[in-house]
């Protein structure tokens, strides 16, 4: 089967949906490798190195007027490549489908992550959200099936941007495979040296924005009198600013430490380290890092509501995201009690089993089988390669 990929966030993006973009390539590659993946990148100067399989072929924009203007041809000017390709699936990543691609042969599935932008219009420009609502409408129509990655966007793609709940498939999204290997002494010893980290820390990991809500971690800990280190590691915004302006209003200066542009081989490690990590996100589609964190092996405290009970399990805890006390108590809670540490961790790393690659693999093939393509030869333990033939 040929089945196309936009990946321009795979190629372009570190964090976030970049990641849920290599990480369904790189699982699809692995688990069905006699199909054929063409990763369709706008801009032909990669800022991130993707490793390229044997069924991978990258496909950029040829004429001057695309390569001018990359973002034009991955909404128009890729429909003859994938014409041309004579696509069996191409797959939307990222909330989009090209206009016309309904006018191909391909059948087409689209990723929905979140409607943020929506419920939360105040946190983007107004041109951003009129575009952004415009496509999403696009895709949840042309699309012969919508993915969504959790339960709660299953519910806002039908309520916000008019999905078909009859072409919904809720999949849930895996984190790199650098999080299930063991984290070796040396390396923890190694990266403490590199950002001079302290030998204990609370952890929070996201772009530092507004939605994220991270000033709650320091009201939390300075209404409690707790002056166990922060760790705060993520990608810059404005925001970072104001969270600055209150860690120096409370004097917490030497207690919390904001990290940028950390390298994803070292995350694994920051995790292991963390007595736990702390995640008061307002609104999410998924929350990858809450992933990474139990499938390393640090208990988990987060919002209540929106998909976190889906991502984090019956085994993490939960606090009202306007809630400092709240979060406050259970972050001694955990410090004080190894034995409720020990437990979050163990049945933690049990849940986060529910999102392993070979699970989720399986469950794209599903949708992709869902639409007329059968299986006919099996991988191993079950799982089905990607030797296919058509029904159509």
């Amino acid at each position: 089967m040929l089945i196309g990929f936009d990946a321009k966030r795979a190629f372009h993006n570190s964090r976030g949906l970049g990641n849920y973009s290599r990480h369904t390539i790189r699982i699809l590659s692995k688990y069905y490798p006699d199909n054929h993946y063409f990763l369709f990148n706008p801009k032909t100067k990669r800022k991130l190195s993707l490793h390229m399989a044997e069924n991978m072929s990258e496909v950029n924009p040829q004429q001057l007027f695309w390569r001018t203007f990359p973002y034009l041809w991955r909404s128009l000017g890729m429909r003859q490549k994938i014409s041309k390709r004579k696509l069996d699936i191409y797959h939307g990543l990222n909330q989009e489908l090209p206009y016309g691609i309904q006018y191909t042969k391909a059948k087409t599935v689209v990723t929905l992550h979140d409607a943020i932008f929506v419920r939360y219009p105040k946190l983007y420009p107004p041109i951003y959200r009129l575009v952004f609502i415009a496509k999403n409408k696009h895709a949840c129509k042309v699309a012969d099936k919508i993915i969504c990655i959790s339960e709660q966007t299953k519910q806002d793609a039908i309520k916000f941007f008019g999905a078909d709940e009859n072409k919904i498939e809720v999949v849930y999204q895996g984190c790199d495979a650098i999080f299930n290997e063991e984290v070796s002494e040396k390396a923890k010893q190694t990266l403490q040296l590199k950002y001079n980290l302290p030998e204990t820390y609370l952890l929070n990991v996201g772009t530092i924005e507004k939605r994220k809500n991270t000033k709650l971690i320091v009201e939390a800990l300075h209404r409690t009198k707790n002056e166990t280190p922060l760790l705060i590691v993520g990608k810059p915004t404005k925001y970072e600013k104001e969270l600055r302006t209150l860690i120096a209003k409370y004097g917490m200066q030497e207690q919390v430490t904001i990290l940028n542009n950390i390298e994803t081989s070292d995350f694994p490690a920051l995790y292991a380290m963390a007595k736990m990590f702390i995640f008061p996100s307002i609104f999410e589609g998924f929350g990858i890092p809450i992933l990474e964190a139990l499938t390393v092996g640090t208990p988990v405290i987060t919002s209540a509501g929106s998909c976190f009970e889906e991502t984090a399990g019956p085994f993490s805890l939960y606090f009202d995201s306007s809630d400092a006390d709240q979060l406050g108590a259970l972050i001694n809670q955990v410090l004080s009690n190894d034995e409720l540490s020990a437990r979050m961790i163990a049945e933690g790393k049990k849940h986060a089993l529910n999102f392993s690659d070979e699970n989720i693999a399986a469950n794209l093939m599903g949708v992709y089988r869902s639409l007329g393509f059968v299986p006919i030869s099996n991988y191993s333990n079950n799982t089905l390669r990607g030797d296919f033939e058509t029904t159509k």
